[in-house]
């Protein structure tokens, strides 16, 4: 690639030059205004992905998904477009949000190549690089830098051709005796782009001050507000946003753009189906992008979706990853996808679960230079283009769970993938400190499994599932979580009731597992161990317990032990009075199995549950699982005929507007 001449920028001086071209919808007229010499014209005219760097207000822990330093330099970011190399460093923006993931621009868009346009003040030098699908890092080309009065522009292009399989492409910027300034660093393209419109829906339930910073996060960047036409906010809680001390600003922030939509809890699927519905209904936007209410939002993620949309080959849905938010620096989810066979979700076929960039920074981790396809994406933060929605119609009335993966999977189906763009990320609570293995949430995980498996399982519910099912319910029986097991029994046979009742029981679902959970001890919870007697046995009782079993035979013996445990009486004193206070992550069943109770804290350490032994409520939940699960396997045959029959119905417009006009 032939170098690019280094070209004088006029008119900027001072910390104004981070901020000559915020605005992106301008960025050809500023990039004209910056030309002084006319050695060489700047013709690349369009962001894809903006370099960027952390707020003020952000923790330091965030500080390597931005620029990857030695460890003895430490750069000056003056704004979020601006920073200064020290003299005599390297620092590379091989980092999260910097580095620009060109196999994925490479399979999904119409680019056959892309710019990096930076502005450049002192002396230094810009190099390129990539990377193989591999991780070996290749230098391609780079770019001396003497321009210690004036600003000055750098472009590099670079080929997409060889991105295929995977690859990133980043620069690195060196100094020797002297600092080097750089300032509103882009990825760019010559291609002229579909300009698109946005609607943004959120969902929220009694998280105002959550939800009222992520609208002001939106509201924060003016590229990103430009992009963004309407925000619909389906507030289902009692403790509304308008009522939050800072509704106001976020109001003002968003200029217009916001209507809250006050509604009963109707889920995840109920909130973000409001948000999509009115967006169809009342805008005529391009794309809709759902996020979640408890996010922490980086802003330039939604302009890099929606600009990874509108250069696509054909419409995708377009999916943001999650960072963990109580580890700043690590990635939780690179993708997600659904085994079609064991019918569960997990991480899509490559990816791996908590890289943690301030250990490993990009360029030393070979894995994640591999592109990842998924086969779905979470909707903490999702773009779907409005002909994707026009055709495969709206998400399924399932509360929470699997109204995501059904529609990806639904989708996927009708030929409309997912991508999930790395560098397009948001922070969010980790589902690893959430109990929904045993927790309300158990109910929508199995009944919406079930509907999502009748949709689109190619067979019928399969071997594998319904040895995982056996084995799940032995665990919560032999671990005393008799009302996690109760409400499965309620998942299935409101399951084999049919989809027709589906919309009925949306507004009330939730109430009647509660009522079901409240019936069992496991399921109420104290805010201390404190709010309990001391426990009878410590620890050491349960240490020759602790070790998992993993040969086939011992597993077998301590499933026995645990059977012939858990149908014997109890002894009335560890009743009154706990025989152990287990941990969550020792509170397995071939430990509890063994004990008539135990208190148990929730993953989160919030709380503290005292689960007690109930030989006859044992009893009755095998039979009821049995049962069930035998029926579940005669009838599935038929429930497959009757949801897929049912399916237009179940998402269409007219059955939505249906039920928000009878619970308004």
């Amino acid at each position: 690639m032939a170098e690019q001449a280094v070209e004088a920028k006029a008119g900027a001086t001072g910390t104004g030059a981070a901020t000559h071209a915020a605005e992106d919808s301008k960025v050809h007229d500023a990039a004209q205004a910056g030309i002084a010499g006319g050695r060489t014209e700047v013709t690349s005219t369009q962001i894809l992905q903006r370099v960027i760097l952390p707020r003020d207000s952000d923790p330091l822990d965030v500080r390597p998904l931005y620029l990857d330093e030695p460890q003895n330099v430490h750069s000056h970011v003056a704004s979020r477009r601006n920073v200064v190399i020290p003299k005599s460093a390297r620092v590379s923006f091989a980092t999260y949000f910097n580095a620009f993931p060109a196999s994925y621009w490479k399979r999904w868009s119409v680019l056959n190549e892309v710019v990096l346009r930076l502005y450049v003040r002192g002396e230094g030098r810009v190099d390129v690089y990539r990377s193989r699908v591999n991780g070996d890092v290749i230098h391609l080309q780079g770019q001396p830098v003497h321009s210690s009065g004036e600003w000055a522009t750098v472009e590099l292009r670079v080929s997409l051709a060889p991105f295929g399989d995977g690859g990133w492409i980043w620069f690195d910027a060196f100094t020797d005796s002297a600092e080097l300034e750089i300032s509103e660093a882009a990825w760019m393209t010559d291609s002229v782009l579909p300009a698109k419109s946005m609607a943004v829906g959120i969902t929220t339930f009694n998280r105002p001050s959550d939800c009222v910073a992520a609208l002001l996060a939106l509201g924060e960047d003016p590229a990103v507000l430009e992009t963004i036409g309407r925000v619909f906010v389906a507030d289902q809680g009692t403790n509304k946003i308008s009522a939050h001390a800072r509704y106001g600003e976020a109001v003002a922030a968003l200029d217009g753009r916001l209507e809250v939509i006050e509604q009963g809890n109707l889920g995840g699927s109920g909130g973000f189906t409001r948000a999509m519905l009115e967006a169809m209904e009342r805008t005529d936007c391009d794309q809709i992008l759902l996020m979640d209410d408890d996010i922490v939002l980086e802003p330039d993620t939604v302009l890099r979706l929606s600009r990874f949309s509108a250069a696509a080959t054909q419409p995708i849905i377009a999916g943001g990853q999650m960072l963990n938010l109580q580890a700043r620096a690590r990635l939780h989810s690179m993708g997600e996808s659904v085994d079609l066979t064991a019918f569960r979700w997990g991480p899509a076929p490559g990816a791996k679960g908590g890289h943690d960039f301030a250990k490993t920074p990009l360029r030393k981790e070979p894995w994640l230079h591999r592109r990842i396809d998924v086969g779905y994406n979470g909707w903490w933060m999702c773009l779907f283009p409005r002909e994707v929605i026009e055709h495969c119609g709206l998400p399924l009335p399932m509360f929470i769970k699997w109204d995501d993966a059904e529609y990806g999977l639904r989708a996927g189906e009708m030929g409309y993938p997912t991508a999930t763009l790395p560098g397009a990320g948001v922070w969010h609570m980790p589902w690893t400190d959430k109990d929904d293995t045993a927790d309300w949430t158990v109910y929508f995980h199995l009944r919406n499994k079930l509907v999502a498996m009748a949709l689109h399982s190619p067979e019928g519910i399969s071997s594998t599932v319904l040895k995982q099912a056996a084995k799940d319910a032995a665990r919560r029986l032999f671990s005393m979580q008799y009302s996690a097991i109760a409400i499965e029994q309620k998942a299935i046979e409101d399951f084999l009731a049919g989809p027709d009742h589906f919309f009925a029981q949306l507004p009330t679902a939730l109430s009647d597992v509660q009522a079901i959970r409240k019936r069992y001890d496991d399921a109420q919870f104290r805010p201390s161990l404190q709010d309990y007697p001391q426990p009878i046995l410590d620890m050491r009782a349960a240490e020759p317990l602790l070790a998992p079993p993993v040969h086939p035979a011992k597993i077998a013996v301590r499933a026995v032990q645990a059977l012939v445990h858990n149908v014997k009486g109890t002894n009335p004193r560890t009743q009154e009075r706990p025989q152990l206070n287990v941990p969550a992550d020792k509170a397995l069943w071939f430990v509890l199995g063994n004990f008539d109770s135990a208190t148990v804290s929730s993953p989160d350490g919030a709380s503290v549950a005292f689960r007690k032994r109930d030989p006859e409520a044992f009893r009755k939940l095998v039979r009821e699982v049995t049962a069930n699960y035998r029926r579940l396997a005669r009838e599935f045959p038929r429930m497959k005929e009757e949801y897929r029959a049912a399916l237009p119905r179940m998402t269409s417009t007219e059955a939505w507007r249906k039920l928000y006009d009878s619970t308004s």
